[in-house]
């Protein structure tokens, strides 16, 4: 069974840190690029991150781009994204996915808002709180 499991999601004051675990069961954790989206209010979802498969290359939103990183672990099959320097407006639901090899992670980028659909495998979401 095919599995993603994301934690670490919580309140947090802003200006605060949150470091989410994305922990990968049932596929070949290593050859999926992954990424981090995260649910836009009343819309699809928002992309925030991608990783490639070896963990060499990343790419942000501009939206999170020099507060938040993205990293992984094959070798313990986990993904993670720290986040620094929080703001009230990245409050919603984190999750983790596992692209869709038809489609490149560029497309990820350029299209704007995405569906649980466009990801081979997808992820239950954690919620980040960000509020004082």
């Amino acid at each position: 069974e095919v599995q993603l499991v994301e934690s670490g999601g919580g309140l947090v004051q802003p200006g605060g840190s949150l470091r989410l675990s994305c922990t990968a069961s049932g596929f070949t954790f290593s050859s999926y690029w992954m990424y981090w989206v995260r649910q836009a209010p009343g819309k699809g979802l928002e992309w925030v991150s991608t990783i490639n498969s070896g963990g060499g290359t990343t790419f942000y939103a501009d939206s999170v781009k020099g507060r938040f990183t993205i990293s992984r672990d094959n070798a313990k099959k986990m993904v993670y994204l720290q986040m620094n320097s929080l703001k009230p407006e990245d409050t919603t639901i984190y999750y983790c996915a596992a692209g869709n090899t038809d489609f490149s992670p560029a497309w990820y980028v350029q299209r704007g808002l995405l569906r649980p659909g466009d990801f081979a495998y997808w992820g239950q979401g954690t919620q980040v709180t960000v509020s004082s």
